[in-house]
């Protein structure tokens, strides 16, 4: 059974940074591509980044220069540092693999 948890959510102000993880398990992690999406309040879901099994990342316009997604396939876990945080990016995270699992979520809040 696939199981990604998510962590590292928070209430951070602007300008401030965050690292989020997601653990993996059932599944071979190494093999496969994985995602953050998010959703903001009242919002489809958005994807934000990606990671594919040799380490080529992309990103949403809108994070260029500020994200960066990474992987450590030793520990099964996916992050994500998000620096320089705009009120626009608050949201609900998830990590997501490239079959459409997904995991709770973990609720990021930019706000003075």
């Amino acid at each position: 059974e696939v199981q990604l948890v998510e962590s590292g959510g928070g209430l951070v102000q602007p300008g401030g940074s965050l690292r989020l993880s997601c653990a993996a398990s059932g599944f071979t992690f190494s093999a496969r591509t994985m995602k953050w999406l998010r959703q903001a309040p009242g919002k489809g879901l958005e994807w934000v980044s990606l990671i594919n099994k040799v380490g080529i990342t992309t990103y949403v316009g809108s994070v260029k220069g500020r994200f960066t997604i990474s992987r450590d396939n030793a520990k099964n876990t996916l992050y994500l540092q998000m620096n320089s945080l705009k009120p626009e990016d608050t949201a609900m995270y998830y990590c997501a693999t490239d079959s459409g699992d997904r995991g709770q979520g973990t609720q990021v809040t930019v706000s003075s």
